[in-house]
């Protein structure tokens, strides 16, 4: 069992029980999915560039790659219906647990002038997205082999129906939030 899940069931849950008031253990919010998102925008002139991005996620998420495709015709982007434009992962279960671990221990701690990650990007229904800059945070990306630096967005589907009991969530499982307009 990932070492996150086993904390979850027996840290997390009664805290989370107690701060927010739960009467049934139902009712704590959990973890869902981890979706990881790539925008290929060059992938239009460079077909290489979107092999090289599915790579990347590749041995990020440790799970194949779905390509994303563009819904609606742009001229100005030279843009077509079906063109592909991205990359995408979903992570559930052990993976998901041990994807969010290594994200929250490993990756954020890693970054240049970490302060905490925003506390504003939950979107209402107690889900969060993170953008990272560079794929190159992850301790699995060598960086003498990748093409070009790419960001990415992390988003963390919670099973939550505030925001307020999604952070609650993310911060017992050690979710650095910055602090008081410090992001």
């Amino acid at each position: 069992m990932a070492r996150l899940k086993e904390r979850y069931r027996e840290e997390v849950v009664p805290r989370l029980m107690e701060i927010c008031g739960y009467k049934n253990i139902m009712q704590v919010p959990r973890l869902e999915k981890v979706v990881l998102n790539i925008g290929v925008g060059e992938a239009i002139a460079n077909a290489k560039a979107l092999e090289a991005a599915e790579q990347d996620l590749v041995a990020i998420a440790g799970q194949h790659a779905v390509t994303t495709r563009a819904k609606k015709s742009i001229a100005a982007f030279r843009l077509r219906t079906g063109m592909p434009i991205g990359l995408k992962v979903t992570l559930r279960g052990e993976r998901m647990y041990d994807f969010f671990d290594k994200l929250v221990n490993a990756v954020l701690s890693r970054m240049h002038d970490f302060q905490g990650v925003s506390p504003d990007s939950f979107d209402g229904r107690g889900n969060y997205t993170l953008g990272l800059r560079e794929q190159i945070l992850f301790p699995e990306i060598d960086y003498d082999k990748i093409d070009k630096v790419r960001g990415m967005e992390i988003s963390i589907i919670t099973t939550a129906e505030k925001d307020e009991d999604g952070r609650h969530l993310l911060e017992q499982l050690g979710m650095p939030f910055a602090k008081d307009g410090v992001s």
